[in-house]
């Protein structure tokens, strides 16, 4: 009698130990998995809660929901940074160019340079610095951006607007009927543009919009490298040779005015190369 109770104690006690051993591998792993993540400046990690007792459930939900507040803060972060770098950058550039500009167009305008060896030269310093100014001019929009003006946006309606623009592409679309979030109609249209352009551009024959708590926008296009992931948001970063390299960095600032964050996810829709998600801050 005596001997099959220790010996079901024993099993017992092994199996709870074989358990707990390969639960607390399951924490060591969780704990690998955030610290990699964080030491990479990836904030977006999302670690299931199933199969932990309720503290550490409670605990990996925080840690879960701190990285997704950590992601929006340097976002942020970033906007408004590139925000001052640009606004010093364009006043600094144009405050060299000016004079420039108005000295080379004196000396055009001088019948002693007319006519001579010296005239051609000092039109392309000029038209150099004139076309460096209008450059530097069209990228003021990076800091002047003009004041969002939210309003009751339909979203149903706003993404059959939108799709009526690229007629060419397929749709599928998760928007139910009277769906309605709070923006700047305008502004968030030209988000989407901008993130579609950006589709189509790589390939894109196929556009998915979901709206639900958030707004993801994935498209069949080419996958983002992942060496280029990290810098697509930056102001003026483009990998095409006639990008501009402002549309996304200018669509996240926009978003940003409006209470809310553009981000890429890491893992897009399934079905999709490339996912962009837009959620309340």
């Amino acid at each position: 009698m005596w001997i099959a109770v220790i010996i079901v104690v024993a099993v017992a006690i092994i199996v709870f130990g074989v358990w707990f051993y390969h639960h607390q591998c399951l924490l060591r792993d969780r704990a690998y998995l955030m610290h990699e993540a964080i030491k990479n400046r990836d904030f977006t990690f999302h670690l299931p809660v199933k199969g932990l007792f309720f503290g550490e459930s409670a605990l990996q939900q925080t840690l879960n929901e701190m990285g997704q507040d950590i992601n929006r803060l340097v976002a942020q972060n970033e906007v408004e940074s590139w925000q001052r770098l640009t606004r010093v950058l364009t006043h600094e550039i144009m405050n060299a160019t000016t004079p420039i500009q108005s000295i080379s167009q004196a000396y055009l305008d001088s019948p002693k340079i007319q006519g001579t060896p010296y005239e051609e030269g000092i039109r392309a310093i000029h038209d150099t610095s004139t076309s460096l100014a209008a450059f530097v001019d069209s990228y003021r929009k990076m800091t002047q951006l003009q004041e969002p003006n939210p309003t009751d946006v339909d979203m149903y309606e706003f993404v059959a607007s939108v799709r009526s623009l690229y007629p060419d592409l397929q749709w599928s679309i998760a928007v139910r009927p009277s769906c309605i979030i709070t923006a700047d109609e305008n502004l968030l249209r030209q988000v989407f543009i901008n993130i579609i352009k950006n589709a189509v551009e790589a390939g894109a024959k196929t556009i998915d919009i979901r709206v639900d708590k958030s707004i993801y926008i994935s498209n069949d296009g080419q996958p983002i490298p992942v060496d280029v992931r990290r810098e697509i948001f930056i102001p003026f970063f483009t990998t095409k040779s006639t990008g501009s390299g402002i549309g996304l960095a200018l669509s996240r600032q926009v978003m940003m005015m409006q209470g809310m964050t553009l981000t890429l996810a890491d893992t897009p829709v399934s079905g999709f190369h490339v996912t962009f998600v837009i959620q309340r801050l």
